[in-house]
């Protein structure tokens, strides 16, 4: 499958934890620097990025930043572009992340009817001292109604994003959290513990002993604790992290997770085309810039060699439910004391991690990868 990746980096305010490409208001002043701008550019780069690529997309997912600030239309007009250029392969999935603050009824029926089918909603913690902490600028609340606001557009597939491990959230916070959004309806949940990233607000206040760091120990209890309450009303695992009713998986992080090829477009994004990795300029002044001269933006390149595209096949499928090949592992004493313990299981086909062993997923690739060294 291809994949088209469209970054929109723009948000109202920046949470505390983010270290995304991103810009506030504040952070951008004069011309280039603008969403008109952006647009602009943006429709260049996927004019040249099609002529290169010639394959129409099967997903596309627009991610940010909050790509709802641009409304309705600003979207739309991305669409249109994308079906000009690329264009759309028949029953392509075609996504819109959207921070729940800034849609409506009217935005939901405005991208409908523009032609996407599925709707990603951030909404991290239904507990208001926990979106507190994460400096997260949305209403408690306001993403389950939103939720309901997108499935009556007409949206079959809508997910919600779910941080847990917060510091100061409790398991009585998560419960209620999972609660509401199975109430909710949706198809589609991804639930990530918190990661405390270098050069965040947050970093800077657990740095200095203001916010407890997170416990890996608790990050394994609630994780369980969202598995059984998700699972135990018609949600499966498709991947570590990732929950779906029957049919509604996200096509497009499949594509990373397989190891697929995708372009991605705007400032800071990163594409993988077989074993060509790159990715462009971050900022938006600078992207706009180039383009106008009629440059891709590209800021760097990687060819992978081999070993690496084994080593990133092994590592992200085996966080899939599917699991991999089995002959893509070599058959090592670790290989065994995973099957022998449960935490792996195989038939002669392909391998994979139990439910028991998805929580160890990143640790079971790192040990089988060192054993093919040895």
């Amino acid at each position: 499958m291809f994949g088209l990746y469209i970054h929109v980096p723009f948000c109202a305010t920046r949470c505390g934890y983010c270290d995304f490409n991103t810009y506030t208001p504040g952070e951008l002043g004069g011309a280039g620097h603008n969403v008109s701008g952006y647009l602009d550019a943006l429709d260049r780069e996927l004019d040249i990025a099609a002529q290169k690529v010639r394959t129409p997309a099967q997903t596309v997912f627009v991610g940010g930043g909050t790509p709802s600030l641009l409304g309705a239309a600003g979207l739309s007009r991305i669409l249109t572009t994308v079906r000009n250029t690329f264009g759309l392969a028949p029953g392509a999935e075609v996504t819109t992340e959207s921070n729940p603050e800034s849609t409506s009824p009217d935005y939901f029926a405005g991208i409908r009817e523009a032609g996407f089918n599925r709707v990603s909603l951030g909404m991290q913690s239904a507990a208001p001292h926990v979106l507190q902490v994460l400096e997260r600028a949305h209403t408690p609340g306001r993403a389950f109604a939103a939720a309901r606001e997108a499935q009556d557009a007409g949206f079959e597939h809508v997910n919600l994003d779910m941080i847990y491990a917060t510091p100061t959230e409790t398991d009585e916070d998560l419960a209620q959290t999972v609660e509401k959004v199975i109430e909710t309806g949706v198809d589609h949940v991804s639930a990530y513990s918190l990661i405390v990233e270098r050069g965040t607000r947050m970093y800077r206040k657990v740095s200095k002993g203001e916010l407890p760091a997170p416990d890996e120990d608790v990050m394994a209890r609630r994780y369980q604790l969202i598995a059984n309450a998700l699972e135990k009303v018609g949600y499966d695992w498709y991947e570590v992290s990732n929950w779906a009713k029957p049919g509604g998986e996200c096509e497009h992080n499949r594509i990373y997770w397989r190891d697929g090829d995708w372009w991605g477009a705007g400032p800071g994004a990163h594409s993988h085309l077989g074993d060509e990795r790159f990715y462009n300029v971050k900022h938006p002044a600078r992207y706009s810039r180039m383009l106008a001269e009629g440059e891709l933006p590209i800021g760097g390149t990687e060819t992978l060699t081999p070993h690496d595209r084994h080593t990133e096949r092994v590592m992200l499928g085996l966080r899939l439910k599917e699991g991999i090949p089995r002959d893509w592992v070599a058959d090592t004493p670790a290989l065994r004391s995973y099957l022998d313990r449960g935490l792996l299981s195989a038939d002669d086909d392909r391998i994979w991690v139990t439910d028991s062993g998805r929580l160890l997923a990143d640790g079971i690739v790192t040990d089988l990868l060192v054993a093919e060294e040895q």
